[in-house]
């Protein structure tokens, strides 16, 4: 089931502790262009499916990657696409971003996504999996 515009931006808005939903729409647009790069078929098409439509279409046309960004790159990548935001403030916005996509994807199209990702990519969705 696709998550309403207003409910995915008013979780993110509160997971982020952003003052406007302007700011969580900027993380969510950023982050989620960064993700579309990483995934693929039909994992990237059933997590589209379940966001906003707006977001949709921003999954399903990412920026380009040349290789899987680790998380930690990850995380810098968002930095440099959000104007004024550090390491740190871009980790807080990936986590509030993703962690919405998470909830909205459930936890069997979570782990599909998690074994497309480089390891430690379970942390940024709030998903930690025990040490194996």
């Amino acid at each position: 089931m696709r998550l309403r515009w207003q409910a995915f931006l008013e979780q993110v808005q509160e997971r982020g502790d952003y003052r406007t939903p302007h700011e969580a729409e900027r993380a969510a647009r950023v982050v989620l262009a960064l993700l579309g790069a990483h995934l693929v078929g039909d994992v990237r098409a059933a997590l589209a499916a379940r966001l906003p439509e707006t977001f949709a279409v921003i999954l399903l046309n990412p920026l380009q990657a040349g290789e899987p960004l680790s998380p930690e790159r990850f995380v810098r990548a968002t930095a440099a696409w959000i104007e004024g935001a550090t390491e740190r403030t871009a980790a807080w916005d990936v986590s509030a971003v993703l962690s919405v996509a998470a909830d909205a994807a459930g936890e069997e199209l979570t782990a599909q996504m998690l074994l497309q990702l480089p390891p430690g990519y379970d942390l940024l969705f709030g998903r930690p999996h025990p040490p194996r």
